[in-house]
């Protein structure tokens, strides 16, 4: 059995001998253990040197021989023109002052890496030229510049190319950040063979200019041509449909009622009462009520301070008020005839009296009511004649308005009574044939339900808004007052009945 030396130094020499040996092929060759020499290793054909000389110190070292090559299944150096590159070697290169950063990647040395790698060189070969709006900018990529190392833990397959326009990461785990455009040629390296065509796709899909349409091509310009004329069509109809609603809108418009032009409200009906006129009614209100405070000399009603207790607020008004009161009216109006209208003021008696006989009509009993010496004029030539209407607890007014040709009747709650329009056109009629002889036809007047006026909101101001119907009406104003001037308008009508003069 040969025994192991022990001389250290010898080793020493013979490792540094075994390092300084170059190798062929880094793949195919491994450092090995040191070596354990015996006797019986040494050649019989050498010759025995004495152990002080270089020759014996070096011949009782074995001969170096290349061990067989052998297939490689871990990663190994990347020989590019004969000289092997280093490991995790990171370089940075400035090519036409385009900035390059080369990472580390390993290949495996199978047929993948020959493809990808010819791909990439095709690609960026292709990649020379781009369009960039209004401007050309020419890229020179050196491939021979790119170097390529091996990792330590053969993990990480990245190639990023930096330039002054984008970055293209060929990371996996950043595919799915990159546009559509990026992933397209992603889709072509991993092909690994890129073709002239692919290269042109390549190139459209990262065109900045893609909606850009080449006029040049016949096609192109038709299809632009056909889309045109769909829009003018399109815009066509929409100008029809226009046109057609806007002539329904119209037409409609001619259909709904036309709005009454907003009345500007008049100062003389609501002048408010001076202290003096207040003191004087507050004065009558709490008098004797048996004493008499005024006479109508015309009609000979006598009002006393019973009667004028109705004006008071809450109180219902009684027959003797609203005579004077529509007395009053007539008298204002012929004082002052250019600036009232000409009417004529039933009392509240008239139209029970001509219902009261057979079958509800008796004009024989109001015959001599308008006679023209009583009167001193016809009720044909008045332009409206008021009627007051009494049921039972509720007032109303009726007008036979010879200007417009209406029959009317007002009612502060909103009813309706036929009946009273037509008694009232029966009696027109033998009126104006009694009186002057001819014969009018009443058939072709409206007969209207006056629905716009103001509307009480309690049970007792009905009276008030009967005579006030009358005194707008006689203004030939429009009924322009509300629930809140009642009030106003009973303190009003008490000092015009005490100073026997309507204003």
């Amino acid at each position: 059995m040969g025994a192991r030396t022990s001389n250290r130094k010898r080793e020493d020499e013979f490792l540094s001998f075994n390092r300084a040996i170059p190798s062929q092929n880094s793949s195919d060759f491994h450092v090995s253990k040191r070596l354990r020499f015996s006797p019986m290793h040494q050649s019989p054909e050498r010759p025995v040197v004495s152990s002080n000389s270089s020759v014996a110190r070096l011949s009782r070292y074995p001969e170096v021989t290349p061990r067989f090559g052998r297939e490689v299944h871990a990663p190994c150096r990347i020989v590019n023109y004969g000289v092997s590159t280093g490991l995790n070697r990171k370089s940075e290169l400035r090519t036409s002052g385009i900035l390059k950063k080369l990472e580390v990647f390993d290949e495996m040395g199978s047929i993948l890496s020959h493809n990808y790698n010819k791909a990439k060189d095709s690609a960026m070969r292709t990649f020379r030229y781009f369009t960039k709006e209004k401007e050309k900018e020419v890229i020179e990529v050196d491939s021979d510049n790119e170097k390529a190392g091996v990792s330590e833990d053969s993990s990480i397959e990245e190639v990023e190319v930096v330039t002054n326009v984008e970055v293209l990461d060929l990371d996996n785990s950043n595919k799915q950040h990159l546009p559509s455009s990026s992933s397209q040629v992603l889709g072509y390296l991993a092909n690994g063979n890129l073709r002239m065509d692919n290269a042109e796709k390549m190139l459209d899909s990262l065109s900045l200019n893609q909606e850009v349409v080449d006029l040049n091509n016949v096609s192109a310009y038709k299809k632009l041509l056909e889309a045109a004329e769909r829009r003018s069509s399109k815009l066509k109809n929409l100008n029809f449909q226009i046109e057609l609603k806007e002539k329904q809108r119209s037409f409609l418009q001619t259909l709904q009622p036309a709005k009454k032009p907003v009345e500007a409200v008049p100062q003389e009906p609501f002048v408010p009462l001076s202290k003096e006129e207040k003191a004087d009614v507050e004065r009558a209100f709490n008098t004797n009520r048996r004493k008499v405070l005024v006479t109508h000399e015309n009609s000979n009603i006598e009002i006393t301070g019973e009667h004028l207790l109705c004006l008071r607020p809450g109180a219902w008004l009684n027959d003797e008020v609203i005579n004077v009161y529509l007395e009053l009216l007539k008298e204002r109006e012929k004082r002052e005839p250019q600036k009232f209208l000409r009417c004529h003021f039933f009392n509240t008696f008239f139209y029970k009296k001509i219902i009261s006989g057979k079958g509800g009509y008796d004009y024989k009993s109001v015959r001599r009511w308008t006679s023209q010496r009583k009167l001193g004029y016809g009720l044909i030539e008045c332009d409206k004649i008021f009627v007051p209407i009494h049921k039972e607890i509720h007032w109303c007014l009726a007008v036979i308005n010879m200007k417009d040709e209406k029959l009317q009747y007002l009612d502060s709650l909103g009813g309706k009574d036929t009946q009273v329009l037509r008694v009232l056109a029966r009696y027109f009629v033998d009126e104006v044939k009694d009186k002057s002889g001819k014969d009018i036809d009443l058939s072709s007047w409206k007969q209207e339900f006056v629905e716009d006026l103001p509307e009480q909101k309690n049970g007792f101001d009905c009276g008030m808004f009967m005579i006030k119907y009358a005194d707008f009406y006689s203004r030939g104003l429009g009924l322009c007052f509300s629930q809140e001037h009642m009030p106003y308008f009973r303190q009003r009508t008490a000092k015009e009945i005490l100073r026997l003069r309507a204003n």
